[in-house]
């Protein structure tokens, strides 16, 4: 057996035993913590199927591929692999959909490769952006975008070109 198997089971337990040392109702704790968590989900649910429903129509529209064809040229004059392309201009979107992707990448230039390798550290080095903003500003009483998602696109296209570099180089 691994350590890593007994991982949650020790948070839990030390969960437990801390909640009974500092007279914590856990029960009630739990679920005031789920209660939140509901609203949370019904707040930004209106948010989260738009991104959804907007990354579906423009791989079913072919507005995707259109996207693909013409920044392939630019992505490959910073070093990012046409491959990769796609995957690049999904990732601010959607998580899974970004994983579908990665699987697809793999299937077909394996995960040893270097597009593999760069698809693989891109996902690492990047996020999705206007899922965490959805989640975030929804959630706050900032309103004002102007700087935010722009400047975490770029930092996120810097992380690429980066791991794009990172991975020819080794």
């Amino acid at each position: 057996m691994y350590f890593s198997n007994y991982i949650i089971p020790i948070i839990i337990i030390f969960l437990l035993v801390y909640s009974i040392f500092k007279k914590i109702n856990t029960y009630d704790t739990f679920v005031k913590g789920a209660k939140g968590a509901f609203d949370l989900v019904l707040s930004i649910f209106p948010y989260i199927a738009t991104i959804m429903l907007m990354v579906a129509l423009m791989r079913i529209s072919g507005l995707m591929d259109i996207l693909v064809g013409v920044l392939a040229p630019v992505f490959n004059f910073l070093g990012i692999p046409t491959e990769v392309t796609e995957l690049v201009l999904l990732r601010p979107f959607t998580g899974s959909g970004s994983y579908a992707i990665l699987n697809d990448i793999y299937n077909v230039y394996g995960a040893d490769t270097y597009i593999g390798r760069c698809a693989s550290v891109i996902m690492g080095t990047s996020e999705t952006v206007f899922y965490v903003a959805t989640v975030y500003f929804s959630q706050t009483s900032v309103k004002k975008l102007s700087y935010a998602i722009p400047l975490a696109l770029l930092c996120s296209l810097f992380g690429t070109i980066i791991a794009c570099l990172v991975c020819k180089i080794l």
